[in-house]
């Protein structure tokens, strides 16, 4: 399995990667919560055909309902493999609690955050990397950049 967007997506319209590194997007399935759909937390749903490639093991995460937040996203998201993203989320179907549920949600949070600021840094870094060496020294003796 391979994550779809790899940041040049051409249907993310224009402030799209502010709106999903923020995680804004995922806002509407509120309503799907609402209805008795998905949970707050729980396995990410998946697409019908990624279900298809499953293995047997991998299954047992549709055992709950599926959530906006869960295990996989508190515990690294995108940096783990798609068999680290099955374990974590079959551990969470074992070992369900509101316990859990309320560490996850208290760590969903934080860990989105921190998202939207290693994004902005890796955005500046980006950008201090493409200004060819025009970085001289300001008035203060800190670094100046000269657009």
């Amino acid at each position: 399995m391979e994550k779809l967007d790899d940041g040049n997506d051409p249907r993310i319209i224009p402030g799209g990667k502010i709106i999903r590194k923020a995680s804004l997007d995922e806002l509407a399935q509120l309503f799907n919560v609402m209805r008795g759909d998905m949970s707050l937390v729980g396995p990410r749903p998946c697409i019908p055909y990624e279900a298809e490639e499953y293995l047997r093991w991998h299954t047992h995460r549709f055992d709950v309902l599926p959530g906006m937040t869960g295990l996989w996203q508190v515990s690294g998201k995108n940096q783990l493999s798609f068999e680290q993203m099955i374990r974590l989320d079959v551990r969470y179907t074992d070992r369900m609690s509101f316990l859990t549920d309320l560490k996850i949600l208290l760590l969903t949070m934080p860990t989105v955050v921190g998202l939207i600021f290693k994004a902005g840094v890796r955005k500046i870094r980006k950008t201090l990397d493409n200004t060819d060496g025009a970085i001289v020294k300001g008035t203060e003796g800190g670094p100046l950049i000269h657009a």
